[in-house]
């Protein structure tokens, strides 16, 4: 069992690698631009300002189920970088620098960004194609960029998306 575990994470370090080598032969200039711009919407000074304008705009439910669901992604996140401690892409795949957090795995910002696309969805009031096409993007742009490998975005995702669900059910029963 070890060796099949230690055969399918060599896998997918080896498919991140390819991946991350393959995004970089294709860059362009105008969709490096573009993409550098997309993803700070998924950094925590932009979710809380989005907070922020939900609570002023007086959009409880939006307001308060994605606080608790990017609350949940904060810590399971935070304690995910501090334990499996991946480093980010090596240059010239990692076009970032400065970078507050120093390891990779998962994406904090695919998190909050499916967060965001997945309180569009249930939403009365925000465009869901719109947040769904900009989540989107962030994930994809935090890979093109090479700030993360793919599976650090797809963790993200999954980890956003179970934030979300458990977010739901939490004010679920405080509610009752």
């Amino acid at each position: 069992m070890q060796e099949q575990l230690s055969a399918l994470l060599e896998t997918l370090l080896t498919l991140d690698t390819r991946i991350a080598y393959d995004i970089v032969a294709v860059r362009t200039p105008l969709a490096t631009k573009i993409l550098t711009s997309v993803t700070g919407l998924g950094s925590a000074t932009a979710a809380l300002v989005l907070l922020g304008l939900f609570y002023v705009a007086g959009w409880s439910q939006e307001f308060r189920q994605t606080s608790v669901a990017l609350a949940i992604c904060g810590v399971v996140v935070a304690g995910l970088m501090f334990t499996v401690q991946r480093s980010f892409p090596p240059q010239p795949i990692c076009m970032t620098t400065g970078e507050a957090v120093a390891t990779s795995f998962p994406s904090g910002h695919a998190a909050s960004a499916t967060v965001f696309a997945l309180t569009a969805r249930r939403s009365e009031v925000l465009p869901t194609a719109i947040v769904t096409v900009l989540a989107a993007a962030i994930v994809f742009s935090r890979v093109y960029l090479g700030t993360h490998y793919t599976t650090d975005t797809i963790a993200g995702v999954v980890i956003g998306a179970l934030a979300f669900l458990l977010a739901g059910r939490v004010l679920e029963e405080f509610a009752q």
